[in-house]
């Protein structure tokens, strides 16, 4: 059994081996060493104090934990910058008597994006997504911060992949 496994071992470390440039998070290989998020300001009409740090911080967080890459505060390799561009609360469904049952909060925010290794890969493009909650709710404290943490989360993850994963 222990040579059975040792050659398991032996041939999965072979097949990767094999397999060239490879990771989890699907980017490839990057060109670069460093990236920059510079701060999104807020430019919705609605406002939601502190969203702008937390989007930014939330950008930088993914980036770091899904590569390699170092991040500085100027001259980066990859460069992110924009602005958050909504921030709408709209009712969804209705009850009998014509009053919201459900309301959905939508946030976007347009994302510029430099590599100024591969300039071919530079993008200007809006990322939104939503998230809906009871209309008998208001959206202050933990309601909020669950909503921005679903939110954010899948536009980060829509902004990586597109500027790194290439999906």
């Amino acid at each position: 059994m222990r040579y059975f496994i040792i050659a398991i071992t032996v041939t999965f470390s072979f097949l990767l081996n094999g397999c060239g440039v490879y990771n989890f998070t699907g980017t490839g290989k990057i060109d670069a060493e460093t990236f920059q998020v510079n701060y999104f300001q807020n430019n919705a009409e609605l406002i939601e104090p502190g969203i702008e740090r937390t989007f930014t911080l939330e950008l930088q967080d993914i980036i770091q934990n899904q590569t390699n890459l170092n991040l500085t505060s100027q001259g980066g390799d990859l460069l992110y910058e924009g602005e958050i561009v909504e921030y709408r609360i709209t009712p969804m469904t209705a009850t009998a008597d014509q009053r919201a049952a459900q309301n959905r909060l939508t946030i976007a925010v347009m994302v510029r994006f430099v590599n100024r290794k591969k300039e071919d890969d530079n993008f200007e493009k809006r990322f939104s997504f939503f998230y809906d909650f009871d209309a008998n709710e208001q959206l202050v404290g933990s309601q909020l911060t669950a909503a921005l943490d679903v939110i954010f989360e899948r536009i980060t993850q829509d902004v990586f992949n597109e500027s790194l994963a290439k999906w």
